[in-house]
């Protein structure tokens, strides 16, 4: 049974940084991709950041620069750090998990909530 589960997520004052992980367990993740979404209150879930079953890693327009996904040796611990944020970047951020580079993500996290004030 494949689980995830974040953690790392509080409040902090704007231009601060926070990093949350994602361990992941009941496979062995090296051949999945990995991602990190994020829903605000009273909008739809979005994309944030994912990284593919080797190295490469892709982002949002939104947190191009600030933000920096990565993944631990053993390939199932996930990393976001995310720096200089803003109060629109607070929001419930989940992890997912997915089999090779394309296609539906199929596991997902409870969340973690992020809170950026200004």
């Amino acid at each position: 049974q494949v689980q995830l589960v974040e953690s790392g997520g509080g409040l902090v004052q704007a231009g601060g940084s926070l990093r949350l992980s994602c361990a992941a367990s009941g496979r062995t993740f090296s051949s999945y991709s990995m991602g990190w979404f994020r829903q605000a209150p009273g909008k739809e879930r979005e994309y944030v950041a994912h990284i593919r079953s080797g190295t490469s890693t892709y982002y949002a327009d939104s947190v191009k620069g600030r933000f920096t996904i990565s993944r631990g040796n053993a390939k199932n611990t996930l990393y976001l750090q995310m720096n200089n944020l803003k109060p629109e970047d607070t929001a419930v951020y989940y992890c997912a998990a997915r089999y090779g580079d394309y296609g539906p993500w199929d596991y997902w996290g409870q969340g973690t909530q992020v809170t950026v004030s200004s």
